[in-house]
C-alpha cells in the first residue's frame, strides 16, 4: 500500500489593497503566493470584498495566514493618533479583513506571518501604536535615522541593512545567528508594541524589525522587511517554512 499524500496546509493571503484587487494588479501580491507555494503550502487568495459571514467561513477553512505588505497605511485613529502629513490613505477593507483574520487565527491558535504593513496591522490590532513616517531625508520624520528605509528614498531598489536579533527567540533559531541582512521598503514601523508581542529584532537606528507573539504557544511572527522578495535568502525561506510547518499542526490541518 502507498501512503496517502500529505495535504498542503491552506494559507490565507489577503490582497494588498482593494484597488489592486479590483484592477487585477498582481505582480507584488504574487510574490507572497509564490513564497507560500515554495514552502509547501496551498495559497488561498482572500478577497477584501467578502462579507463578514463569508470572511468568517473562509477563515475557518484556513490553517495559517500571511498578512501582506501594502501601499496603504493603517488609519491613525485606530491607534489613537492624529494623522501625520506623510501618512498614506488607509484601506478600510484591508483593515477589516486583517483584523477578522487575526481574531480568528489568535483565537484558534493558527500561525501567522505578518509582513511590512502586516506587522503594523498586527501591532495595531493588539493595541500597539506606530511611527507614521520614517525618513533619512525628511525633517518631519518621526525617527532620526541615516538608513533609507523607504524604497522611494532608494531610487526604486530594496536597500539592505543589518538587524540585531535577540537570543533565545524563534527568529534567532531560524537565522542561526544574532544578526542578519534584510531588505527595507517601508516608511512606518512599530512605536509601542501591542499586548503579547515581544520585540525580537531591531535595525541599527532602533527601528523595530521583528516581533513574536508570547500570548500562548501559537507561532505568530511579524517582520518589517519583505522576505517574499528574497527567495534565495535562507532566513526568508525559513520564515515561510516555519509558517507552513506550524500550519500542519493547526486545528484544521490536524
Amino acid at each position: 500500500m502507498t501512503a496517502e499524500p500529505m495535504l498542503k496546509p491552506r494559507v490565507g493571503i489577503p490582497y494588498r489593497t482593494q484597488k489592486e484587487e479590483l484592477s487585477g494588479e498582481r505582480m507584488k501580491y504574487d510574490r507572497y503566493v509564490d513564497a507560500v507555494r515554495r514552502a509547501g503550502g496551498e495559497p488561498v487568495e482572500v478577497s477584501l470584498g467578502l462579507s463578514p459571514g463569508e470572511l468568517a467561513n473562509l477563515a475557518r477553512s484556513l490553517d495559517a495566514v500571511v498578512l501582506t505588505g501594502s501601499p496603504a497605511d493603517v488609519d491613525p485613529p485606530l491607534f489613537h493618533a492624529s494623522r501625520h502629513p506623510k501618512s498614506a490613505e488607509a484601506d478600510k477593507d484591508r483593515e477589516r479583513t486583517d483584523f477578522a483574520l487575526l481574531e480568528h487565527a489568535l483565537g484558534t491558535q493558527k500561525p501567522v506571518l505578518a509582513i511590512c504593513y502586516g506587522i503594523q496591522s498586527l501591532n495595531v490590532y493588539l493595541g500597539g501604536s506606530l511611527f507614521q513616517h520614517i525618513s533619512a531625508f525628511d525633517e518631519s520624520s518621526d525617527v532620526k535615522t541615516s538608513i533609507p528605509h523607504s524604497t522611494s528614498e532608494q531610487k526604486g531598489k530594496d536597500f539592505r541593512h543589518g538587524i540585531r536579533i535577540e537570543p533565545d527567540t524563534r527568529l534567532a533559531q531560524l537565522a542561526g545567528a544574532d544578526a542578519a541582512q534584510v531588505n527595507s521598503s517601508h516608511h512606518q514601523a512599530i512605536l509601542e508594541p501591542g499586548r503579547g508581542l515581544r520585540v525580537v529584532a531591531t535595525a541599527p537606528d532602533g527601528v523595530i524589525e521583528a516581533v513574536e507573539w508570547t500570548g500562548d504557544a501559537n507561532c505568530v511572527t511579524g517582520v518589517q522587511w519583505h522576505p517574499e522578495r528574497m527567495p534565495e535568502d535562507p532566513l526568508a525561506q525559513a520564515l515561510f517554512g516555519e509558517l507552513v510547518a506550524a500550519a500542519r499542526k493547526s486545528p484544521v490541518a490536524s
